[in-house]
């Protein structure tokens, strides 16, 4: 009979391998066919006590690893997480980001024409210094909305963004080496 880790082994495997032994027959369990019902219920099930691998990485990974939600929000990780972005060449995505932010705490309507101006002509327009990575629809929604501007005319390119940082900028920073030394000083910082 081969070897098998029990908790590995599944109950129809178990009743494959007793086929060939000769047991004595037991009148008790004839007789009681409720719990024969429940003993076939258990073979047919597949019993799986071990959580996959993909599940268990990924559970360590949130905990271990804020989400850019938090990155944005505490700001030494915004800063770092600003200045990864410079070396990488992609800072007009936090800066954006940013810059909506700030547009939308606008009280003023002549503060808001001349923010959403300013927005557009330095991110949004084709011949930006910088330029964000928007598709053609978004753009032409914003240069229709600049007419009338309202706080809400920028939330789809801002949306765009911020998953654009969330699946590619934040995963490798959160990788880097600004991060993890980050991360050490401020658990050396609570132990103190």
């Amino acid at each position: 009979m081969p070897k098998l880790l029990f908790s590995r082994m599944r109950f129809y495997e178990i009743r494959d391998l007793m086929q060939n032994v000769k047991r004595p027959r037991r009148i008790d369990i004839v007789l009681n066919r409720k719990r024969r019902k429940d003993i076939q219920g258990l073979m047919v099930q597949k019993i799986n006590d071990e959580p996959s691998p993909s599940k268990f990485s990924w559970q360590t990974d949130y905990k271990l690893h804020p989400t850019l939600e938090k990155v944005l929000q505490d700001k030494k990780y915004l800063a770092a997480f600003h200045t990864f972005l410079q070396s990488e060449f992609s800072e007009e995505n936090i800066e954006f980001w940013l810059a909506c932010e700030d547009f939308k705490s606008t009280t003023s309507s002549d503060t808001l024409r001349w923010k959403a101006e300013e927005i557009y002509g330095e991110f949004i327009q084709p011949t930006a210094c910088r330029e964000i990575n928007v598709d053609h629809h978004i753009r032409e929604k914003i240069k229709k909305s600049l007419e009338e501007p309202s706080l809400s005319c920028f939330d789809e390119a801002q949306k765009h963004v911020y998953l654009l940082m969330e699946r590619d900028s934040c995963p490798r920073f959160l990788h880097s080496d600004a991060y993890l030394s980050l991360k050490r000083k401020s658990r050396t910082l609570w132990y103190i």
